[in-house]
């Protein structure tokens, strides 16, 4: 009876460690649906697409992040933002990254900041000659037949100097206003008055975790509160993705990486 428990037990283990090398392909699609009465008319049912963390490397081809891209195009997006780390340090994996991001399409543009491991000046060069907007640090607006709503982002906390300014500045209280942040660990920094959502990334989700109700590896000094899904505060929510690719091991277990696809729906 002992030996086989421990058959058993190496077995379990086994077939964890496998399939930990295959939930990295198993990319999901999570629609959230974000309601208000300050999104204006003609951005109502508008689709957004949040994508971050590729870490484009050797454990992630140019090959899957053209994967992605076609996954992403294939939502008909209205608007794309990326949140960061499209590398892990390394300037040579740009360009293969950066020649599929190109293709990304939506008409309302595609829009990101920079996450900690991205080299900065390379990765903003690589971002325009992508046609993708960087908005670390800044805001702008984005209209649709006369009516608009606000875009910005942050640098990232740690190896940036973050500045919400540039995004809420300019807006009122009747203002729609989305922020990007590559850490979630911004959100209790940015102005729950003004700021209605923040989409954030860099936790991976835990990327290994005690099938997914625990994160060992959490990288948020908010501990296990900021590691993946939808948090409120005041009049704010902010949306933590999982990100898509991996640091450190090409592993993940019961945090699937994901795409994001924000609905923005009016309230009278």
């Amino acid at each position: 009876m002992f030996k086989k428990l421990i058959l058993l037990t190496i077995l379990i283990i086994g077939v964890a460690v496998v399939y930990s090398f295959i939930e990295p392909y198993m990319i999901e699609t999570n629609e959230v649906v974000i309601q208000s009465d300050q999104i204006p008319q003609n951005f109502d049912g508008k689709k957004i697409v949040f994508v971050t963390d590729i870490h484009c490397s050797q454990f992630f081809s140019e090959e899957r992040v053209q994967s992605l891209v076609d996954q992403v195009n294939a939502l008909d997006p209205d608007m794309v933002l990326l949140g960061g780390d499209y590398v892990t340090d390394d300037t040579s994996y740009l360009e293969p990254c950066f020649s599929q991001l190109s293709k990304l399409n939506a008409p309302l543009g595609v829009y990101g900041v920079l996450g900690n491991n991205d080299p900065k000046n390379a990765t903003i060069t690589a971002m325009e000659n992508a046609n993708i907007t960087y908005i670390g640090n800044k805001g702008l607006w984005v209209e649709e037949n006369g009516e608009k709503i606000r875009i910005g982002g942050v640098g990232d906390l740690d190896t940036d100097v973050p500045y919400q300014g540039p995004t809420i500045g300019a807006v009122t209280q009747n203002d729609f206003v989305i922020l990007v942040s590559h850490k979630p660990d911004y959100f209790p920094l940015a102005n729950k008055l003004k700021i209605d959502l923040v989409l954030a990334g860099h936790t991976h989700g835990g990327q290994v975790t005690l099938f997914g109700l625990w994160a060992p590896f959490y990288n948020s000094r908010y501990g296990q509160e900021y590691v993946s899904g939808i948090k409120k505060s005041g009049n704010s929510t902010m949306i933590i993705s999982n990100g898509i690719g991996t640091v450190n091991a090409p592993v993940r277990f019961f945090a699937r990486p994901q795409i994001i696809v924000v609905k923005l729906k009016r309230t009278t």
